[in-house]
């Protein structure tokens, strides 16, 4: 597997994941190969429509939008994903 398929994987599994959730704004932020467990390691991040403004004059004076990240764990050989967990960003 290559970088590219890894993070169309990872975001096709986040995506299915969080259907009724209708994320939204899903975009690549990290991803590292992990030689020695053959393994990726991609964060994504996302927004969700409680975390975004409705009225865009408030959104402007507000602060930036929250979004959550995600870390996507794959097998690199079977192109599996084994976990997903949370990436915390300091405040």
């Amino acid at each position: 597997m290559n970088v590219k398929e890894a993070v169309r994987l990872a975001k096709e599994y986040v995506l299915d994941l969080f259907a009724e959730e209708e994320i939204n704004n899903l975009g690549l932020e990290e991803v590292e190969f992990y030689e020695g467990e053959q393994a990726w390691s991609v964060t994504v991040g996302f927004s969700r429509p409680w975390e975004v403004p409705n009225d865009m004059i408030l959104a402007s004076l507000a602060k930036p939008s929250c979004r959550s990240y995600k870390i996507v764990r794959i097998d690199d050989k079977a192109g599996q994903v084994k976990s997903i967990k949370n990436r915390e960003v300091p405040a």
